[in-house]
């Protein structure tokens, strides 16, 4: 079930007035994550686009940790991200975020539809950790989803 995207807007708005410093560099990676899959469907495209990104990211302690426990530095994080982006449309719904201690943890609806096949809808919670410089060092993501053509067990 999808959340309703005016009232996500309208949270996301809020919870942007309302950011903590840490919260504002999670809103910005997620803006640039958007953008730069718009971006990688361009002729041009590559690497370098994900510069910005790494402006808030310390790209040399970087660790990315999947939902399948996967470990990612942050070229090998870049390579993934760069095919993915390649492939897909991809947008999100706002559901929550909240910082402690030197960590954000954020809530999304993300929606993904790769090149000529069916949109997924999975909820994620993603856990932004930063270093003393301020810079995101560690990103663990977590999912729910529903495979395609499995109903609930409890409907």
């Amino acid at each position: 079930m999808t959340i309703d995207r005016a009232q996500a807007a309208a949270a996301m708005a809020e919870a942007r007035a309302n950011a903590s410093p840490l919260c504002v560099k999670v809103f910005a990676y997620i803006d640039l994550i958007e953008h730069t899959v718009k971006v990688a469907k361009q002729p041009g495209f590559d690497d370098s686009s994900w510069a910005p990104l790494e402006e808030i990211i310390d790209k040399h302690t970087f660790k990315r940790v999947g939902n399948f426990r996967e470990e990612m530095d942050w070229a090998t994080y870049r390579a993934m991200l760069s095919q993915w982006a390649g492939t897909t449309t991809f947008w999100k719904n706002f559901r929550g975020i909240t910082e402690a201690g030197g960590r954000v943890f954020l809530e999304l609806e993300e929606h993904n539809t790769p090149e000529g096949g069916v949109e997924s809808v999975v909820n994620s919670l993603s856990l932004y950790e930063f270093d003393a410089a301020g810079k995101i060092c560690h990103l663990d993501i977590y999912l729910q989803y529903l495979p395609p053509g499995m109903e609930p067990y409890w409907n």
